[in-house]
């Protein structure tokens, strides 16, 4: 059976451009950049990519836990890490694919353990067009032009606990973590991090394995990134968090994002109804995070949510009256959950 963490976030955009696609051939100006979106008939729902997010990820994990990130090797149109897991952390945590050309039959694929969907807005949104100039000098100014929006966006993720840390040395459907040229060539990874080979995988140290699943989620609150932070600075932390984990592979808060005629709102009453569903398959008791000024109109509602249990777990909402502890409170009821 698997063990998964999951998490629903929203992150609040005021005014934002936080993830762009480019120059907009149908604008007015010739240099016009783009928020993503989507559409839904006439409504446009601004979104920020899944791979913006884990870069955001990443990167924070780089600087805050001192991760090491694996090496990137480009090809002629091609790039991939070191395929070495033992060594890198993020090679083990957000996967990879290795592919060199001209090595046949050498490819391998590892399924990151840490899945996440793209941020969506919740209530659709009029994206503005705003005009700038460069005009330092005393020469004609150049206009340009971007776009930016203000809403609230949701997104789920999940950490595979079963994954973190183990790796196949041998070929099953859909992924193949190593090959024989690579175990050949990262020997001295595998010596160095006291891996240990049962049957066909490898298996990390179990304090190695926590720590790379505590730090995955211990970063969430100073996640940090976005394009035009210039002239925006958008705060992209999550400013609401739903934690637990869960006995299963299902994700249970897909929808917990509310459009409350036309205002961003979180569904308590969906999460209710999944947590009563699944309650026999919950591991931990869950978390709920939410930063003061955001969304303060379920504050009480949240406080009464407190109250309930389901099955034999119970609900802590803003331990200590912190955002960040009750973020650390989930954190500390990883290393419980890791298997041996």
């Amino acid at each position: 059976m698997s063990v998964n963490i999951i998490g629903f976030m929203l992150v609040d955009a005021p005014y934002s451009a936080l993830n762009n696609s480019g120059p907009d051939a149908g604008e007015r100006t010739e240099n016009t950049i783009a928020v993503k979106s989507i559409r839904k008939g006439r409504d446009v729902f601004p979104y920020i990519s899944a791979q913006a997010l884990r870069y955001w990820w990443r990167e924070t994990l780089k600087s805050k836990c001192q991760w090491q990130m694996s090496p990137i090797t480009r090809q002629e149109g091609i790039a991939f890490t070191e395929a070495n897991p033992f060594k890198y952390p993020d090679d083990d945590v957000f996967g990879y694919m290795r592919a060199p050309k001209g090595d046949k039959g050498g490819a391998v694929t590892r399924l990151s353990p840490l899945k996440n969907s793209p941020l969506l807005a919740i209530v659709p949104n009029q994206v503005v067009n705003d005009y700038g100039t460069m005009s330092r000098q005393q020469d004609d100014p150049v206009i340009h032009e971007h776009q930016f929006y203000s809403t609230v966006m949701h997104g789920i993720f999940s950490l595979d606990l079963s994954s973190v840390g183990v790796f196949l040395g041998s070929y099953k459907t859909g992924q193949r973590h190593l090959n024989e040229k690579l175990i050949e060539k990262h020997k001295d990874s595998i010596a160095a991090s006291n891996a240990v080979k049962k049957d066909n995988y490898y298996v990390l140290p179990k304090t190695e394995r926590v720590k790379r699943a505590k730090d995955t989620i211990a970063v969430l609150p100073f996640i940090s990134g976005g394009a035009k932070s210039a002239l925006h600075l958008t705060d992209v932390t999550p400013k609401l968090l739903v934690l637990t984990i869960l006995n299963s592979g299902n994700h249970i808060f897909m929808n917990l994002a509310k459009n409350d005629n036309g205002k961003p709102s979180f569904n308590i009453k969906a999460l209710e109804q999944v947590l009563t569903d699944y309650a026999d398959y919950l591991a931990t008791d869950v978390y709920i995070a939410r930063r003061e000024g955001f969304m303060d109109e379920i504050e009480e509602s949240l406080k009464d949510f407190e109250k309930k249990e389901f099955g034999n777990k119970k609900v802590t909402y803003n331990s200590d009256g912190s955002f960040n502890k009750t973020v650390d409170a989930f954190v500390a009821q990883i290393e419980a959950q890791i298997p041996e």
